[in-house]
């Protein structure tokens, strides 16, 4: 199969990054990002999704093209059951990380408790930092992915926003790209994502909108986590999501271009 890099591809828009997928609104290139070294991330290595199910035979021959050869899903077991899919030469590779959220939201609902904007931020920000002390095994697992396999690959859960965004925020940090860049690509995805009617849902109008969304202290509250409970970041990913030294080093060369 002949690769073309995504940026010479009218697939792809190399100025935002962004795929023009049919069935994946928030699929885009990590690609392009500066590190504070001095280095820039490579485009066409790694890329991050909402899920793949709905996509089209074109975008398919698209991502063929560009010689994808993994995908790793943060999805629950449900989740994948709800939605499956399956993309002719790329391997699916399940990283579960069960949803809490819309369960809890649910379980106040039944307690006749109407969950307010600030209860949804609550408890936005409380699975942030329970990705950060209770799943860092299957984050863990996501880099064994990356270094194992030096071929294009996606990552994704059902919006691509906070399994995904909290992945990416990891690999970006191991890669040194700054925070402030880190948090840009995390909040586009307010700007891309596209939610179908079916995800709608019952729950009240104010919860939906912040569960459908994502906002800075999400994210803040996973990174303070990390600073005060782990020693920062540096410390984390060499401690509970187990990277030695010469896995960053081999991670940055195989991911970075040259200075």
């Amino acid at each position: 199969m002949r690769t073309q890099h995504p940026d010479s591809n009218s697939g792809m828009n190399p100025q935002t990054r962004t795929a023009l997928l049919q069935g994946a609104s928030n699929f885009r290139d990590l690609g392009g990002y500066a590190t504070t070294d001095g280095r820039r991330v490579r485009h066409g290595r790694v890329f991050r999704s909402d899920h793949l199910a709905g996509l089209s035979v074109a975008d398919v021959a698209l991502l063929q093209g560009w010689g994808l050869s993994h995908s790793m899903d943060f999805r629950g077991v449900d989740e994948r059951a709800a939605t499956p899919y399956a993309v002719a030469g790329v391997q699916n590779i399940a990283l579960s990380i069960e949803p809490t959220v819309v369960r809890k939201v649910k379980e106040l609902l039944d307690q006749g408790v109407v969950p307010s904007h600030d209860d949804a931020v609550v408890l936005m920000c409380e699975t942030y930092r329970d990705f950060v002390n209770h799943n860092s095994a299957a984050f863990g697992q996501f880099f064994r992915q990356l270094l194992t396999h030096r071929t294009p690959q996606v990552f994704h859960c059902t919006a691509g926003k906070d399994r995904t965004g909290f992945a990416a925020t990891l690999l970006l940090s191991a890669l040194k790209v700054d925070r402030a860049t880190i948090l840009h690509d995390y909040l586009l995805t307010n700007a891309l994502y596209q939610r179908t009617h079916t995800q709608e849902g019952v729950l009240p109008t104010a919860v939906r909108n912040v569960l459908w969304q994502v906002q800075p202290e999400f994210l803040a509250a996973a990174l303070s986590e990390v600073d005060q409970g782990h020693g920062g970041m540096d410390a984390y990913l060499r401690g509970p999501i187990g990277l030695s030294a010469s896995d960053l080093a081999q991670l940055q060369n195989d991911l970075l271009l040259p200075a």
